[in-house]
């Protein structure tokens, strides 16, 4: 297993209100977490730099080899949870940080499977021998929209009202996660990254770039930042990669 991140302000942003943590339980074990802020400079922030913080202590203190798939749900939720509480509590004690918030997409693979849960707009892909697959749903105004038939999934790409998020962790004391398991087998490659990326990619040309250099996670997480940055780089961009390598 490896897992690859790189993140970047973008050309026009003052600060990067993104952050992403990642690692290795074992050779055989992998988890990342990517988050992208909002409230604010400071508060978002705060916010992702509490969510990954609180995320990484939860999986690392707890997550065992040979946990069950059921154990494996319960612990990735339960970090979401975590995450989502000390980010509420912070605020309700700094009238500063009022309203502040962030997505989160986590990633964990082990035992053949891939684990995802997330919050928010930050998206999940899974990049397999029958090509790649968005494995996460937008929690947002344009996807519910796209939900009900009302426009496409092309037109929410430029749609004004796109960046309206409708889950969030840390605005409220409950939020709710979603969660999805995936087969993971050796050559596959799962890949979470912010809005600041997929604003400016369609899907069909983000596997054409893992495709061509997603054995290496150094270098497609470069290159895709690189290609958000070309194409206008208004957002932060931040992007983490879990490759089940053949080796």
């Amino acid at each position: 297993m490896r897992v690859d991140y790189a993140t970047d302000t973008g050309p026009v942003r003052s600060s990067n209100q993104d952050a992403c943590r990642c690692g290795l339980f074992s050779e055989r074990a992998a988890w990342a977490v990517v988050c992208d802020g909002m409230g604010g400079a400071n508060g978002g922030n705060v916010a992702s730099a509490i969510a990954v913080e609180q995320i990484e202590a939860h999986l690392t203190a707890l997550y065992a080899e040979g946990m069950a798939a059921g154990s494996v749900k319960s612990l990735l939720v339960n970090a979401i949870y975590r995450a989502n509480r000390a980010i509420y509590q912070r605020a309700k004690e700094e009238p500063a940080l009022r309203g502040m918030g962030t997505t989160a997409v986590v990633l964990l693979a082990a035992e053949g499977r891939l684990h995802v849960v997330h919050v928010g707009d930050s998206r999940a892909y899974l990049k397999n021998g029958r090509g790649l697959t968005q494995i996460t749903v937008d929690h947002s105004y344009v996807q519910d929209l796209v939900n009900f038939g009302q426009i496409t999934k092309e037109e929410a790409r430029t749609h004004p009202r796109r960046n309206i998020i409708t889950r969030v962790l840390g605005v409220h004391d409950y939020v709710e996660a979603d969660y999805s398991m995936w087969d993971f087998l050796p050559g596959d490659i799962a890949l979470a990254c912010t809005d600041g990326l997929t604003g400016y990619m369609e899907d069909g040309l983000l596997e054409e770039y893992i495709t061509g250099h997603g054995q290496n996670g150094r270098v497609l997480t470069q290159k895709l930042i690189d290609f958000a940055v070309e194409k206008g780089g208004t957002d932060n961009i931040t992007i983490a990669v879990v490759n089940n390598t053949l080796i």
